[in-house]
């Protein structure tokens, strides 16, 4: 599957499906989870990092839900070992508390 990342800051949360049959997501900084295979979030969290840094885009939110904590754990585990990412943490409350993670990307180096 394919994803191609482009900013649509008038459609926040919804994707479309362009003519190479590649889905279109906004890139505003929030990342949900819930229309997505789960064997699909390395290259989806991978290219949307890519997408928000060529935004300068650096903090970003993930939404996983709440469930069983499964999608969490994969999430986490992405989270630890990628290069682009500086710290990461549960949301609060009011950003989804345990059903999403707050992300601070790498700025890169000029």
């Amino acid at each position: 599957m394919k994803y191609a990342m482009e900013p649509k800051p008038n459609n926040k949360h919804e994707f479309t499906v362009n003519e190479d049959n590649a889905f279109v997501m906004p890139i505003d900084g929030v990342l949900d989870l819930h229309t997505f295979s789960p064997r699909d979030l390395e290259n989806l969290i991978e290219d949307y990092f890519e997408a928000c840094l060529h935004s300068s885009i650096f903090e970003l939110r993930i939404i996983h839900g709440k469930g069983k904590g499964v999608l969490r754990k994969r999430v986490y585990s992405i989270l630890e070992r990628h290069q682009m990412v500086d710290r990461f943490e549960q949301a609060s409350e009011n950003s989804g508390g345990w059903g999403a993670v707050l992300i601070q990307l790498k700025k890169p180096v000029p």
